[in-house]
């Protein structure tokens, strides 16, 4: 490719340079003709034919002295260290002598002061110096000579002691050009020739090693280094062409024609000098004419010219300050300043030149949102020209900074699917899709029926490599029929919950959903049963309840192995894993046969079960024989239902047994539950609803033990049926009348209710009262007599104590029964003790010892009816002078006044009645105080 084929553009500002003080043109003086020149550390130094050095600072400030007698014919600066290397001549003849300056030591008059001073040359023979080379770790420096020889000093390039020069190479043509290059630890040095390109490795000492890259080389100054972004290369200019060398041999070539004087490397840019090829322009300054060059920089990498610009004859080029600075013949000092690289670009978008763009900005170190608004200013313009696949690859390049909807709207047409596409699948790529990107990654995929990219899409990615959200694309891949790709994913990605749907809503495969479902860890099948259970006991029962039994039992997953690895080792087993039965009996609600089967396994192998197993399975019992039509089996069935309830390791609740009996209308249980929960009232009561009279009679004999009020229920409840019974009548007042229940009154009201009730009913029971009550009465009157004379006879032994004296003959101790001796003492009530026997058992010095227990008794026996008599009538006026009458009731039987509670309850369902009859808390001694006030009265 030769150089005309390269875009040009001018990407420089050529200017006089100015100093900055004076506002002029910066001028050299007249006398001091230019001889060489070199940049660095701040400033910018040129040498003269007179031996003269001049120091120009960025204020152009130019400081000039003396450097050697005669000329001053090579400057190298160093860039790493404010040291100048000068080759120059201090004698007439050929003498060059290399001197070392440290530019941060100064003398007196402000020059910088010479460090080594030592001569160069190769042999014997004095020699011209061709060129000079330092290597920044200042341990290294190289002199070519004309006559193709090359000096190497090694050590410290500052200081002669330090320092020893060895003759490295030698050929028949002069030395035009070296560098150094540093290649890891080794160093090695270019050297290019009239005629040849070589390669020295100078690291290891004595050893040096040579090869020659090409065979052939270039003139004086034709030569450059280049910097890091073309990996330090050695380049060579020839008329033909510009030659690129590696280490290893000659690289590229860039055919740019036409005679080169000078190369030199600016940043990323390759500036070369050469002559015009086909006109020589000329210029008049101060009356003289003179030839011009012409200055053309390159950009290598993007492979275009930045500028091009005709100059008077250029004697140096250099780099300080990053602007680039031309020393031409016209003694005039030149300035190119590269423009900001926003204006080049904007030149470059105004030519449409989006690729070089690219290029550039990549090579300016552009920032990444600045390289994203050129791919989308490049994309928008292809896409505008209708070229979409280039389009659409620009875009893709925009990704993570440029918002994705943008580039969607262009690409929603359906001839542009494939390029949408694309721009999908890179955002997938990069990891920044959202459920929407691969909603519509997946329905592209599906719409050019693209199974094949679909399937790479989906099937060919680990799950390290997956750059999508799965339940979007498993609920896109349901949606649009392809099941079995979302099948994969959802197994793949343990998506249990969207697997299942899958197979039972969509495919309908219920068996392999079950056995995917029995893979499972407890955790998650036990989860997956609970929300699916239901269609699979309706469309597999059979296999269904099988794999609830293990579930609730002791749950492994079939893939795994049938011995636990952590119990060979002897480690404790693992736990057994089992799920509450009840929290799937909702599943078989279109299924009772398999919910019964279910329930009989668990209350089978977990006798324990809940209570809401053993109901449900009483209620399914119970349902089943509700329905059976053949008696036989229905009482087979009524008998296992009975032997459930009786079952004592049943855990059913009664409370909601007794309700299921009570809805299926199941005598059997309902008895059996009143029954085993003490509930007598409801036996009796469930006897009188049903007429069933001996049942009632053999209740209250039954139970009437432990509930006498039985006995009054069924009296009220035969006192109030139209119908005469007198033979349960008469059983009913016979235990009545033997457990005093109730009183004779209460009995005749009670049967006054029974309009068919006769005297005859009672005429036994009445009979026997009354002949019992005047046996009480006699008896009552024989204990008045007897206490009459009682009472007679401690008057008159009251008034004997009082009038006469009492004689105490006892010769015995009431307490040791051994003889009375002195001083012993006497009581009343004839009883005598010893003193110290006495004092021994007496608890105080009033009472006898043998009469004490009693007297209290008799005493506290006193005074508790003195305190129920006042409590009674107490209680009778405050009934009478009360409003609420209830009221005071309720107060007693708080203080539990009434030593007894009678309930009677009316039989009929439709209403029930309580009364209750008050008895005094000493019934008898009321009754006898009574029967005593009746016999006075006769």
């Amino acid at each position: 490719m030769t150089f005309l084929q390269w875009r040009r553009f001018n990407f420089f500002e050529k200017d006089l340079v100015k100093v900055p003080d004076l506002e002029k043109p910066f001028d050299f003086p007249k006398d001091y003709e230019i001889s060489c020149c070199t940049a660095g550390r701040g400033q910018i130094i040129f040498g003269d034919f007179s031996g003269h050095m001049h120091f120009v600072d960025r204020q152009f400030h130019m400081h000039t002295f003396r450097a050697f007698e005669l000329r001053t014919t090579h400057l190298y600066q160093l860039k790493q260290h404010n040291i100048l290397v000068s080759i120059g001549e201090d004698e007439v003849g050929i003498n060059p002598l290399v001197k070392v300056w440290n530019l941060d030591k100064l003398d007196k008059s402000g020059n910088p002061i010479c460090t080594r001073l030592v001569r160069a040359i190769p042999g014997n023979k004095p020699t011209p110096v061709s060129c000079l080379s330092v290597h920044e770790n200042l341990n290294y420096m190289a002199v070519g000579f004309a006559d193709g020889s090359v000096v190497l000093f090694k050590g410290d390039v500052t200081r002669e002691r330090h320092s020893k020069q060895k003759l490295l190479h030698q050929s028949p043509h002069p030395v035009t050009g070296m560098a150094f290059r540093q290649h890891g630890k080794n160093t090695m040095l270019y050297i290019g020739t009239m005629d040849t390109v070589l390669c020295f490795n100078i690291s290891v000492k004595d050893k040096e090693t040579s090869q020659i890259l090409d065979y052939h080389g270039c003139n004086m100054k034709c030569s450059v280094l280049s910097d890091g972004s073309q990996d330090y290369q050695f380049i060579l200019g020839r008329p033909d062409a510009v030659y690129f060398y590696q280490l290893e041999g000659r690289g590229a070539a860039l055919a740019f024609e036409g005679e080169k004087l000078q190369l030199h490397w600016y940043r990323s840019y390759l500036v070369i000098i050469s002559k015009e090829a086909k006109v020589v322009s000329q210029s008049a300054v101060d009356g003289q004419t003179r030839e011009m060059n012409i200055l053309t920089i390159y950009d290598i990498k993007n492979k275009f010219i930045a500028y091009s610009a005709p100059f008077p004859v250029v004697i140096d080029v250099v780099c300080e300050w990053g602007l680039l600075y031309v020393i031409a013949g016209d003694q005039q000092l030149y300035l190119l300043q590269e423009k900001d690289t926003q204006t080049k670009l904007d030149m470059l978008f105004k030519k449409n030149l989006y690729v070089l763009a690219i290029s550039l900005a990549k090579c300016q170190q552009y920032d990444e949102h600045g390289l994203v608004d050129i791919f989308r200013q490049y994309g928008d313009h292809l896409y505008s020209k209708g070229d979409h696949e280039g389009a659409i690859s620009q875009y893709i390049k925009t990704i993570g900074y440029l918002e994705p909807s943008y580039v969607i709207r262009k690409f929603l047409d359906a001839q542009r699917i494939h390029n949408l596409t694309l721009y999908l699948q890179a955002l997938h790529t990069q990891g920044l899709a959202t459920e929407d990107h691969t909603t519509l990654l997946l329905n592209c995929y599906t719409k050019l029926k693209d199974n094949s990219k679909l399937d790479e899409f989906i099937m060919t990615k680990s799950k390290e490599e997956v750059d999508f959200d799965v339940v979007t694309a498993i609920k896109v891949c349901r949606q649009a029929g392809f099941h079995n790709h979302a099948l994969y994913l959802s197994e793949k990605f343990d998506q249990h919950h969207w697997y299942l749907k899958i197979q039972l809503e969509d495919i309908k495969d219920y068996a392999n959903a079950l056995q995917y479902i029995a893979k499972l860890d407890f955790y998650e099948a036990e989860a997956i049963m609970k929300a699916h259970g239901k269609i699979l006991v309706n469309e597999i029962p059979e296999q269904t309840t099988e794999l609830l039994k293990r579930l609730c039992t002791d749950y492994r997953p079939t893939d795994m192995p049938l011995v636990d690895a952590s119990s060979l080792d002897g480690s404790a087993p693992s736990r057994v894993m089992q799920s509450k039965p009840d929290e799937f009996i909702h599943i078989f609600v279109n299924n009772s046969a398999k919910l019964r089967e279910f329930l009989e396994h668990m209350i089978r192998v977990q006798a324990n079960s809940s209570s809401l197993i053993y109901n449900t399975l009483i209620e399914l019992y119970l349902q089943d024989g509700a329905h059976e039509t053949d008696a036989g089996k229905k009482e087979i069935k009524e008998k296992k239902i009975l032997e459930m309830l009786q079952n004592p390791e049943a855990g059913y609740a009664i409370d909601q047994a007794l309700m299921l009996c009570q809805m299926n209308n199941f005598r059997p249980g309902i008895l059996y539950l009143y029954e085993k929960d003490k509930l007598y009232q409801q036996i009796l009561s469930y006897h009188m609803e049903h007429e069933e009279y001996t049942s009632i009679i053999d209740t209250c004999k039954k139970f009437g033990s432990e509930d006498p009020s039985l006995w009054v229920q069924a009296l009220w409840y035969f006192a109030k049926t139209e119908d005469s019974h007198k033979t349960y009548l008469s059983e009913v007042l016979s235990q009545i009348d033997k457990k005093n229940l109730l009183s004779p009154l209460m009995v005749v009201e009670t049967l006054a209710q029974n309009s068919t009730a006769t005297l005859a009913v009672v005429k036994d029971y009445i009979i026997k009262r009354l002949k019992s009550e005047n046996d009480v009465i006699a008896q009552d009157e024989r204990l008045i007599k007897q206490y009459r004379d009682e009472t007679t006879k401690m008057r008159q032994q009251i008034e004997e104590l009082k009038s006469s004296a009492q004689i105490f003959q006892v010769s015995k101790c009431s307490a040791c029964n051994h003889p009375l001796e002195l001083p012993s003492i006497h009581f009343l009530c004839q009883h005598s003790y010893h003193q110290h026997c006495f004092e021994s058992y007496a608890e105080n010095d009033q009472e006898c010892p043998a009469c004490l227990s009693k007297n209290r008794k008799l005493m506290d026996t006193i005074k508790e009816q003195e305190q129920n008599r006042d409590l009674h009538e107490r209680f009778h006026l405050q009934l009478e002078n009360a409003t609420d009458s209830f009221s005071v009731i309720a107060d007693y039987f708080s203080y539990n006044v009434f030593n007894k509670i009678t309930l009677i309850s009316d039989p009929q369902p439709s209403s029930q009645e309580v009364k209750v009859q008050p008895l005094s808390s000493l019934p008898n001694l009321q009754l006898k105080s009574e029967r005593l006030q009746q016999q006075q009265k006769r």
